[in-house]
């Protein structure tokens, strides 16, 4: 399994959408966001959270964490050697939660209590990934397409939020700083994300040439019940 990482208003879906139909081999899971933008008890946790940070940052953090687990116990079962999935249980840590802390929003209590969790949830039933697979954009281009996406949890989000969780995907992809021991070694692949990549047929399709060089240096062909699955001409 592969993760898609990346900050809000990367592009992550489409990249994804658009990923699937160019290398129809590749197997994708998209983010079900829905998890916390919809509404319980009337309310929206994201939409809350941008509100008032303070007062809801524990509460998105722990259900946030929750449903990525049992998403990636999930998508770890599939047998497809190139499945993609965006988002993880390892950025709502290293980058939102932490961001969280660090900023205020989560008291040295929660955040020492969210630690817990997270490794009691993850120690024993999550596999890591093969790979990370980074769509690094500037936080100026992130804040730009949530405007244009317009949705309406993310009206009160701030630049500087972007900002924030853009150097903490950084720390935690690029430089590797206070990650885990046996998240070290996992290869990640750096793409620029700030190119028109719906639009601009030739750079994207470098990208996905990219993605496969990575595919195949880090993920051995692998026999998928006797069937060839490969169907890419550079997959064989």
């Amino acid at each position: 399994m592969y993760i898609l990482e990346g900050n809000i208003g990367a592009g992550k879906s489409t990249f994804l959408k658009l990923l699937s139909q160019e290398l129809p081999y590749i197997s994708i899971g998209l983010e079900p966001k829905n998890n916390w933008l919809q509404q319980i008890d009337g309310q929206s946790l994201l939409e809350n959270f941008y509100q008032d940070p303070q007062r809801w940052a524990y509460s998105l953090e722990t259900f946030s964490m929750i449903c990525r687990v049992r998403e990636h116990q999930e998508e770890q079962k599939r047998e497809h050697p190139f499945h993609i999935v965006e988002r993880s249980i390892y950025s709502g840590y290293y980058c939102f939660a932490k961001n969280g802390f660090e900023t205020g929003f989560l008291t040295e209590l929660e955040w020492n209590i969210y630690q817990q969790w997270f490794s009691f949830l993850t120690k024993n039933n999550c596999k890591t990934p093969q790979g990370f697979i980074y769509l690094r954009v500037k936080p100026e281009t992130a804040y730009e397409r949530t405007k244009i996406r317009n949705r309406a949890a993310e009206k009160s989000m701030s630049l500087e939020y972007l900002q924030q969780i853009h150097a903490h995907h950084d720390e935690f992809l690029i430089e590797k700083e206070n990650i885990l021991p046996d998240m070290l070694t996992i290869p990640t692949l750096i793409l620029d994300g700030n190119t028109d990549f719906e639009n601009d047929k030739k750079n994207f399709e470098k990208q996905c040439n990219a993605i496969e060089d990575f595919l195949i240096k880090t993920q051995p062909l692998l026999p998928h019940k006797g069937k060839d699955i490969y169907t890419s001409p550079r997959i064989k």
